[in-house]
């Protein structure tokens, strides 16, 4: 599947559901080809036919962050059918369950580390051996963060390491691409509307021990900002950009 003369070439994670599978949507709108990877054939293939009924031009690979074969692999099937990656978003991630901090277990711990920070770091290797050497040279990730790399939710252990140092990786990594025009930035993102957060109007867990109802966001607004982030020459980068329900409460939170 050769891409249009000068496409350029968006690789989405966890594009199967939630803020990938709307970010892949409307980086498709904008006029990028889409590689979308995530671990569910089904849902893969559901994001794939809306982007092709709009018009858009995407393909699917199956694959586990957490897997180094896996990865290698996405990235083979990429530059193989489409020449190039332009844009990596680091998107696929996980949270474990909310319970004591003492009842956490390894395991537990572990899966989290591997999907959101270890899955980060091995797409992010391989973009670089990519994005290196293809010509023109260069390129741009972007890292799903989250408001939890910056305060913590009420028994988010895992989940809040992991967007913490997605945080430290975000900036070695843009340190790091500087001299190969690679440039990184990190979209913070609080309570968009997902299949993860439908909870929220049911009540969260509160640093007080309450339980209060949360506003989310509707998921094409973060996909927006993807897009804009997604669209800026690579002389120019948003480094760290916050995108929240206004009334959530964040703010103040601890």
């Amino acid at each position: 599947m050769p891409p249009p003369p000068n496409a350029e070439v968006a690789l989405v994670t966890g594009a199967g559901s939630g803020i990938g599978r709307a970010s892949a949507i409307a980086l498709a709108a904008d006029g990028w080809t889409l590689v979308l990877a995530g671990r569910d054939e089904a849902k893969l293939a559901r994001t794939t036919d809306e982007i092709s009924t709009g018009g858009g031009r995407a393909m699917a690979v199956v694959c586990d962050v957490t897997d180094e074969d896996d990865v290698r692999r996405l990235f083979a099937a990429a530059t193989t059918s489409l020449g190039r990656v332009d844009l990596l978003f680091n998107n696929a991630g996980i949270g474990a369950p909310a319970v004591p901090f003492e009842e956490l277990t390894l395991s537990m711990w572990s899966s989290v580390i591997a999907t959101n920070l270890t899955g980060a770091f091995l797409c992010t290797r391989q973009a670089f051996l990519v994005m290196k050497h293809q010509t023109p040279r260069g390129g741009r990730i972007i890292n799903n963060g989250s408001l939890s790399a910056y305060v913590p939710r009420a028994r988010s252990a895992p989940y809040t390491a992991s967007k913490h140092a997605i945080t430290g990786l975000t900036r070695s990594t843009s340190l790091d691409g500087r001299s190969h025009g690679i440039a990184c930035g990190q979209i913070d993102i609080g309570n968009a509307g997902t299949e993860m957060t439908t909870r929220m109007s049911d009540g969260v867990l509160q640093a007080d021990g309450s339980l209060r109802s949360e506003p989310t966001i509707d998921v094409r607004d973060v996909a927006r900002a993807v897009t804009y982030m997604a669209s800026l020459p690579l002389e120019a980068n948003v480094q760290f950009m916050t995108v929240m329900a206004t009334a959530m409460p964040y703010i103040g939170r601890g």
